[in-house]
């Protein structure tokens, strides 16, 4: 009767230690709900916004996957000072070899594992981050709006090196084209006296398919180029 007696508590502290393992998983659906989401809004957010380079699989992917896998690390290693302090060591060695387009990436890289450890955290930190960057962008753009309207001058210039796919429209010409020097997509003038170079940058190519319509007729252009 002992070795039975014995035997059946062991049966109901391995239920009850599976139970327990059940509740606490079941405890941390929402915060990888909630990450998921976020992720997948932030990514939508920075493809509005032209950053076409969040579309690949490959950085889609590393942003959804690094807040749960930072939250996962900092649930495992909360509460454990020696697991802690190997889990640091061992991150030590990963070093970060993909070369980072543009500040903007090497943020929203940090932003994500931001999430993860902020989920661990409480949850109201994750909603309140999200909340942020979203005011943040909608006052960046606003103010973007109120430069064009009012100064006639983007407050964000196109940039080559920033990841994004932009097209381009290069003019040479014999004689200054006005339309071009007053043009908010001009980004390089150059030239001597005999001729003239100008280079346009978009991210719509439309835009730039309508200066070539309007200045193709123009007898003093020697060449254009438009390339999408």
């Amino acid at each position: 009767m002992e070795y039975i007696s014995l035997f059946l508590d062991k049966i109901t502290a391995l239920t009850l230690l599976k139970i327990g393992h059940i509740e606490i998983l079941i405890d941390k659906i929402p915060a990888l709900a909630l990450l998921i989401v976020m992720s997948i809004g932030l990514r939508v957010l920075l493809q509005i916004l032209g950053q076409r380079w969040i579309t690949t699989t490959a950085h889609t992917s590393t942003l959804v996957l690094l807040p749960i896998l930072t939250y996962t690390i900092t649930s495992v290693i909360s509460g454990n000072i020696a697991l802690s302090l190997g889990m640091v060591g061992a991150l030590s060695i990963v070093r970060f070899r993909h070369p980072v387009r543009s500040p903007l990436e090497l943020s929203v890289y940090f932003g994500a594992i931001t999430m993860g450890i902020a989920a661990s955290v409480n949850l109201i930190w994750v909603i309140f981050l999200g909340v942020s960057v979203l005011v943040i962008t909608l006052l960046l753009l606003s103010i973007h709006y109120l430069s064009l309207k009012i100064l006639n001058k983007p407050f964000f210039n196109a940039s080559f090196s920033e990841g994004n796919s932009l097209s381009t429209l290069e003019v040479t010409s014999l004689e200054e084209i006005l339309q071009l020097e007053q043009s908010l997509h001009l980004i390089v003038k150059r030239g001597t006296k005999e001729r003239k170079e100008y280079i346009l940058s978009a991210r719509n190519f439309k835009e730039l398919q309508i200066i070539e319509q309007s200045i193709k007729n123009n007898f003093s252009i020697i060449d254009y180029h438009l390339t999408k």
